[in-house]
């Protein structure tokens, strides 16, 4: 006879209680938020810890879901402020600007505007990381309301503390529910960073470890040289290019981004000093350049500073066997070519000559082909009187070899025409 009892009832474990499932739920959801961070090169992380660091309001444009809001609620764990995100498109204007509230003696004492909490709350905590969402869906009245909360750090009757600093979010107009372009005295208030996915931070992120926010770390010795580099490079641009100073873009799109003005070039000194200070990399400082003046502006910018860099022509002149030539390309061929322009605007035979060793060293320590165009334009140079120097030969066949070249391209190119 068998053991088991066919109909025998088997004992379940007693279903836990809706409070207890509750719980269970909650645990998983703890674990699924419990992440960490990493140190980690993220350029746009980096150029947005820098632009708050230089307590300049930031604009993050992106498509929905791209993490923005994700971001920085990192960064404001990571820097241990209190965050306080306002959804500025549900607000009214009075949300900023403040509600009169009517006194005793509204004649004599006058009516206060009076602030929303959140606005009380942030002064009393007297540091904080105020985010407003979906900015590009605000109306042009809360924009304009935004105006001085952005600009003068106001709301109603309250000035905001140094502590705080000021981030927003917009989602491009074609991606936006009944999205506004950005008011243009509102766009110019910000730096804008547009914000991208990285697939690496991603999958890493979602596997439990997302990139770490950290301020800038600054060089308390390169604080003088990092205001004046900026200053330099930037009043070095304007002097050079005046059209640059202000340029209101003509389309209501461009109008709402970046460019440039004497605030948008005040924001762009500021941030060139903390890139220098902090030892930034050109990715980043290209990042907040390009959105603070535009990327016309912010290019010719950034030429500029690869320029300021570059040794003086007269320097090499004196002492062509001891000069140290740039490396990249387009540098070493703006040195060679400031220095035939040198000569150009202060000719003598000892300049010339020392022109063509200048040329002999660039083509011993670099791309031959780079010599060619200062040497055709420095040969055209020469006085009747001057001789010729030995240096020249050593020339001929790079520019020999590279006219050829030339040709032979030219004639390449014309040829396929010619059988049609």
């Amino acid at each position: 006879m068998s053991a088991h009892a066919p109909f025998a009832v088997r004992s379940t474990p007693a279903a836990p209680a809706a409070a207890s499932r509750l719980d269970v739920a909650g645990d998983l959801l703890a674990l699924l938020r419990d992440t960490t961070t990493e140190p980690r090169p993220d350029t746009q992380l980096e150029a947005l810890t820098l632009a708050v660091a230089a307590d300049l309001p930031v604009l993050l444009w992106g498509e929905p879901g791209i993490g923005k809001t994700a971001a920085l609620t990192q960064l404001a764990a990571s820097l241990d402020l209190p965050l306080t995100t306002v959804i500025a498109s549900v607000h009214e204007p009075s949300d900023f600007s403040g509600l009169p509230v009517i006194g005793d003696d509204p004649a004599e004492q006058g009516v206060p505007m009076a602030p929303p909490d959140w606005a009380v709350r942030l002064v009393r905590a007297g540091r904080g990381l105020l985010f407003l969402d979906e900015l590009s869906t605000a109306p042009p009245a809360v924009q304009a309301a935004l105006l001085r909360l952005v600009l003068e750090r106001r709301i109603g009757a309250l000035q905001l503390p140094p502590g705080v600093r000021i981030v927003a979010a917009a989602n491009p107009r074609s991606s936006a529910a009944d999205g506004w372009e950005l008011s243009p005295p509102l766009a110019n208030r910000f730096v804008h960073l547009q914000w991208t996915h990285d697939h690496d931070v991603v999958v890493r992120g979602l596997g439990g470890t997302w990139p770490r926010a950290t301020l800038p770390r600054l060089d308390p010795s390169m604080l003088p040289q990092a205001v004046d580099f900026a200053r330099r490079a930037v009043c070095g641009l304007l002097a050079a290019r005046p059209g640059l100073v202000h340029r209101l873009p003509s389309g209501e799109t461009r109008r709402g981004g970046a460019w440039p003005s004497p605030r948008s070039w005040e924001m762009t000194l500021s941030l060139i000093a903390f890139a220098t200070a902090a030892g930034s990399s050109r990715d980043v400082l290209s990042l907040l350049v390009r959105g603070t003046v535009g990327d016309g502006p912010g290019l010719e910018l950034l030429a500029s500073l690869d320029r300021m860099d570059l040794p003086d022509p007269e320097v090499l002149l004196a002492d062509p066997a001891g000069a140290v030539l740039p490396e990249r390309g387009d540098l070493r061929q703006a040195v060679l070519d400031g220095v035939v322009e040198a000569v150009r605007k202060r000719p003598d035979e000892a300049r010339w000559d020392a022109a063509w060793a200048l040329l002999v060293r660039a083509l011993e320590t670099g791309a031959p082909d780079l010599v060619v165009v200062p040497a055709s334009t420095l040969a055209s140079l020469r006085r009747e009187e001057w001789d010729v120097p030995a240096a020249i030969e050593r020339l001929a066949g790079a520019v020999s070899l590279s006219r050829r070249a030339d040709h032979a391209a030219a004639r390449a190119a014309i040829a396929p025409k010619g059988r049609r």
